[in-house]
């Protein structure tokens, strides 16, 4: 068994020029994730890690974010889009389909 049994990693990159994740308040988000997944009891070694990101090369669809060790692209705008990629993906292992990429 792995370490963690998850890992969601937000990209918070910044560029001077382009669009970026950052641009659409990925690090606020990633603050949010982390906080959610902490006050759930999925943090820590057997559980969920949040991490940043640096550029995960899909800057047209960000903000996006990955979970391993399945593979699954998410593009989000909000909290609430966040919150169902913790509570469907990292708490019940269901993908969501709609934030998809």
């Amino acid at each position: 068994m792995s370490y963690y049994q998850r890992h969601l990693f937000i990209c918070t990159n910044r560029r001077e020029t382009g669009n970026c994740c950052e641009d659409f308040g990925a690090s606020a988000l990633r603050t949010y994730a982390k906080e959610r997944v902490k006050a759930l009891g999925l943090a820590g070694p057997g559980g969920v890690r949040v991490n940043s990101a640096g550029c995960l090369d899909r800057c047209s669809e960000g903000p996006v974010a990955v979970v391993y060790p399945e593979g699954v692209w998410y593009t989000f705008a909000d909290e609430h889009d966040l919150e169902e990629i913790i509570q469907e993906h990292l708490v019940h292992g269901r993908v969501v389909e709609r934030l998809r990429i």
